[in-house]
């Protein structure tokens, strides 16, 4: 029992390892809540086409001077206004839509990264780095994340009835086209506020695991996301201790168990399910 409070406690004793739970904690927090949105929606695929779509931002923000979220936030804006124009104005469907949009803007970002001399780490830019985030960091990404989610906690019953049903959101007089604009830009400050510590490929898993075991987990939108936000903090904070003991990547551990999670919590429904259905046979 000593030891394992000791193997909890030891993280606490180095400057890098309260910011990397810090940053761990705001972005599991956000992550949560965007990700029942993002579950309700069925944006999933958007998620994983904006978080492609930052790096060619990245890059020439780093040309330009300026600072690298103001580029991966326009160039994932972007990337979800192109492909909501193209959708609108062609026959292709959308999923495809954003598979040309996502993939080519990220194609162009990785020439540009090769092409140009930048201090961007491709590895760290792919799969974050938690572990070497700097104060700056952390400030700069962590007021991100706690706008964005007190954004979306403040407006979620709108969110929620935009998401879940859209034809009902318009008849009771909701703007439907700024709740949708509003999603998107707030699913592009989502995705630059956990780049640094998640990176671009993994993201995309913390946005959409979390919501999805609050979905399989609950009947209620609020419950939905209690179990979202504790799953997802859970594994933020598990893993960041994990990784620091195990001398492994940190944000490829967290998805490995928020993963986990979900096959448990798929598991417990099913098992749930069954026996309910024995009982009604009974």
């Amino acid at each position: 029992m000593d030891s394992l409070v000791a193997a909890l406690i030891e993280p606490f004793a180095h400057d890098f390892m309260i910011r990397a739970l810090v940053m761990s904690s705001l972005i599991g927090t956000v992550c949560s809540i965007f990700s029942c949105f993002l579950v309700l929606k069925g944006w999933s695929l958007m998620g994983d086409a904006v978080s492609h779509a930052v790096l060619p931002g990245l890059v020439l923000a780093f040309v330009a001077g300026i600072p690298l979220v103001i580029g991966a936030f326009i160039a994932g804006l972007f990337c979800a206004l192109a492909t909501g124009y193209l959708k609108e104005n062609s026959r292709v469907k959308e999923d495809t839509v954003m598979g040309i949009v996502f993939s080519g803007m990220f194609a162009l970002g990785l020439v540009l990264l090769t092409k140009i001399e930048t201090d961007l780490h491709l590895m760290h830019v792919l799969f974050g780095n938690v572990l070497g985030i700097s104060q700056s960091d952390l400030i700069e990404a962590g007021s991100i994340a706690l706008i964005c989610s007190f954004i979306m906690l403040i407006k979620r019953k709108d969110l929620m009835l935009f998401c879940f049903d859209p034809a009902q959101a318009n008849v009771i007089g909701l703007p439907v086209k700024v709740l949708h604009t509003g999603l998107l830009v707030l699913l592009a400050l989502t995705i630059v506020s956990s780049l640094k510590a998640a990176g671009i490929i993994l993201v995309i898993a913390m946005l959409i695991t979390p919501g999805a075991i609050g979905f399989l987990l609950s009947r209620s939108f609020g419950k939905m996301l209690i179990i979202a936000y504790i799953s997802s903090l859970f594994s933020c904070l598990a893993g960041t201790i994990l990784s620091f003991h195990m001398d492994v990547a940190t944000a490829p551990l967290i998805v490995v168990i928020q993963t986990v999670l979900f096959i448990l919590a798929l598991t417990f429904r099913k098992k749930n399910r069954s026996q309910k259905g024995v009982q009604h046979v009974g």
